[in-house]
């Protein structure tokens, strides 16, 4: 038996699709607001963390 076939039977499996997909663009919306929002001295200070003793 194939695996679509049990997906079939459970009720209300199609809202899990579209639920994915918001958390999946609030996600990358917010980190974009938060890249796009922070300081550039931020971010300078942070890439040179690995070189700093």
């Amino acid at each position: 038996m194939k695996f679509i076939h049990y997906l079939e039977k459970i009720t209300g499996v199609e809202v899990y699709p579209m639920i994915s997909l918001i958390v999946f663009f609030v996600f990358f919306t917010l980190l974009l607001l938060y890249i796009f929002k922070t300081d550039k001295h931020h971010f300078s200070k942070i890439e040179n963390l690995p070189l700093e003793k």
